[in-house]
C-alpha cells in the first residue's frame, strides 16, 4: 500500500491543497496538486492511503496513461476519454471537505460544487478509486460523479444533517436522556455515571445500573456508541440500518469500576480503527491475562445480541436505525481459539448458561 509523505519530503514540486483529518481521527483527507493534475488521497495514521481518486487534468489529457508519471508516484493524469475537460482545466478553487457520519468516508468540494466523493470502501488496489465531477465512465484513477450521485446524494444529505445536529448545542444532552431514559425503563434505577471519551469523538459515557430486586447484579452500558453509525459495517451486511448502530453492556457480580474497563478498551474501537462490531464477535483483552477485568480466568469476550438471562434492551431507535445492544460475555483462551477456529456457533453450545451474569 502506499503512502503519502508531505510536500516537504517529497522535493519534486507537489503542493498540498488540503489536509483534513476525520471527526474521529483515523482517517485524513490530502489533496495534492502539481503543474499538470491534482489528486485526493484518503488516508490511514500513518500516511498509507486507503482511496485515492484524480480531480483535474490542468494540461490537455494524453491519449494513453502515462506511466512514467505513475511511477513517479506523482498525481495521475487522466486520459482524454476519460476527463469532461481535455484540454485541461484552471487549478482548483476553495476546498472544503464532508465526512460521512461512520468517519470512513469523504465527500470534496470545490467552490461549494460537489467536486469528489472518496467512500469508505474505495481501493485503489482493487480497481475502485472513488468518484470524481471531471471523470467520465470509470477507470483506474476515478469512476464518474454523475453516474453515481442517485445513489451518493441522499448518503451526502444525510452526513450534512448528521454534523449539522452534532455541532448544535444541546444535541449530545439530548441524546443522553433519550437512551438513559430507555435504560430507566429497561432496567432500572441508574446509579453512577462515568465518562469513557476521554475527550475524543465519539463521545461516550457508562451508565451504571446497580443490582435491585431479584436481580442480583449490576448492569453496566455505554451511552453514546450508537450516536453514530459504525464504519464498514454496509461492506458486509445486506441491511446495515438494523446493524450499523449499537451500544455496549455487561453484567457484573464484582466491582463496577473494574467492568467498566471495557467500555474504555472497546467503545471507540469501531471509529478508531475503522471496523464494526457485532453478534458473535470476538475480542481478545490487549493487556495481561491477570488484569482482565472481570476475572483472570478470562482473557476476553463475545458480544451477543440477546443472551439468556440478560433484560432486553432493544425498542430504542436513532437516525431511523434501530439500536442494538450487545453483551459482553468473558472468554477463556481456550474459548477464544475455539471461536477463532470454527466460528462462535461452535462456541455457543458449551458456554454455561449464566456465564454472562456470574462474571466479575
Amino acid at each position: 500500500m502506499a503512502t503519502i509523505r508531505s510536500a516537504g519530503e517529497r522535493g519534486d514540486g507537489i503542493e498540498v491543497l488540503l489536509s483534513d483529518a476525520s471527526p474521529y481521527g483515523s482517517r485524513t483527507l490530502v489533496v495534492e496538486r502539481d503543474e499538470t493534475s491534482s489528486v485526493a488521497y484518503l488516508c490511514g495514521p500513518k500516511g498509507e492511503v486507503h482511496g485515492a481518486v484524480w480531480l483535474a487534468n490542468h494540461v490537455p489529457a494524453p491519449e494513453t496513461t502515462d506511466l512514467d508519471r505513475l511511477n513517479s508516484e506523482l498525481p495521475p493524469v487522466a486520459v482524454r476519454v476519460n476527463t469532461r475537460h481535455p484540454g485541461g482545466r484552471r487549478p482548483l478553487g476553495t476546498l472544503r471537505s464532508l465526512w460521512f457520519e461512520e468517519g470512513d468516508g469523504v465527500a470534496l468540494y470545490e467552490n461549494d460544487e460537489l467536486l469528489a466523493v472518496i467512500p469508505g470502501w474505495a481501493d485503489v488496489s482493487r480497481g475502485m478509486p472513488g468518484y470524481s465531477r471531471d471523470a467520465v465512465g470509470e477507470s483506474p484513477f476515478a469512476w464518474s460523479l454523475e453516474d453515481a450521485m442517485e445513489a451518493l446524494a441522499p448518503r451526502l444529505a444525510k452526513a450534512r444533517s448528521y454534523w449539522e445536529w452534532r455541532g448544535s448545542e444541546g444535541s449530545w444532552a439530548t441524546f443522553q436522556q433519550f437512551v438513559m431514559g430507555h435504560l430507566d425503563r429497561a432496567v432500572g434505577t441508574a446509579g453512577r455515571f462515568w465518562d469513557a471519551g476521554g475527550g475524543r469523538l465519539p463521545t461516550v459515557g457508562i451508565t451504571e445500573r446497580p443490582p435491585e430486586g431479584d436481580r442480583e447484579h449490576t448492569i453496566l452500558s455505554t451511552v453514546g456508541m450508537s450516536c453514530q453509525r459504525m464504519p464498514t459495517v454496509e461492506q458486509y451486511i445486506d441491511r446495515p440500518e438494523a446493524y450499523a448502530r449499537v451500544e455496549l453492556a455487561v453484567a457484573t457480580r464484582g466491582d463496577a469500576r473494574e467492568a467498566a474497563r471495557l467500555f474504555l478498551w472497546l467503545a471507540q474501537y469501531p471509529w478508531h480503527s475503522v471496523t464494526w462490531l457485532g453478534h458473535g464477535h470476538t475480542a481478545k483483552w490487549y493487556h495481561r491475562p491477570e488484569t482482565f477485568p472481570l476475572g483472570s480466568t478470562y482473557n476476553g469476550v463475545i458480544m451477543l445480541a440477546g443472551p439468556s438471562g440478560l433484560p432486553d434492551l432493544s425498542g430504542f431507535t436513532f437516525g431511523g436505525d434501530a439500536v442494538r445492544w450487545l453483551w459482553l460475555v468473558p472468554l477463556t483462551d481456550d474459548e477464544l481459539r475455539l471461536s477463532a477456529a470454527s466460528g462462535y456457533r461452535a462456541l455457543l453450545p458449551r458456554l454455561p448458561a449464566d456465564r454472562a451474569t456470574r462474571a466479575g
